[in-house]
């Protein structure tokens, strides 16, 4: 089992920054990959990004390109969202998923563990 706690959700004006953090604890292994999906009210969750273990390998959704940067300190377990140029559409939950292995899916069915979500909201 694996346990993922989010924080750094809040509530932003258009144009600024957040940084999210997703601490993972339990029987997390060498060899995974964390990924930061989202969900707005009455859409279905989506990908926003994913690193595996070594940081080699980054993904981005192609609406937060250039704008959202994502990092892992494998130390402490823990993968980062920085969340820069932030816009209204980027409102929703922002959830921590983590499958085992290092192949990057885009998938939701494709992790295996999920955190609780931490709310982001961006004002106009």
């Amino acid at each position: 089992q694996v346990q993922l706690v989010e924080t750094g959700g809040g509530l932003v004006q258009a144009g600024g920054s957040l940084r999210l953090s997703c601490a993972a604890s339990g029987r997390t292994g060498s060899n995974n990959v964390m990924g930061w999906f989202r969900q707005a009210p009455g859409k279905e969750r989506e990908f926003v990004a994913a690193i595996n273990w070594s940081a080699s390998i980054l993904y981005y959704a192609d609406s937060v390109k250039g704008r959202f940067t994502i990092s892992r300190d494998n130390a402490k377990n823990t993968v980062y969202l920085q969340m820069n140029s932030l816009k209204p559409d980027d409102t929703a939950v922002y959830y921590c998923g983590y499958r085992y292995g290092s192949s990057i899916y885009y998938s939701t069915s494709m992790y295996t563990y999920w955190g609780q979500g931490t709310q982001v909201t961006v004002s106009s």
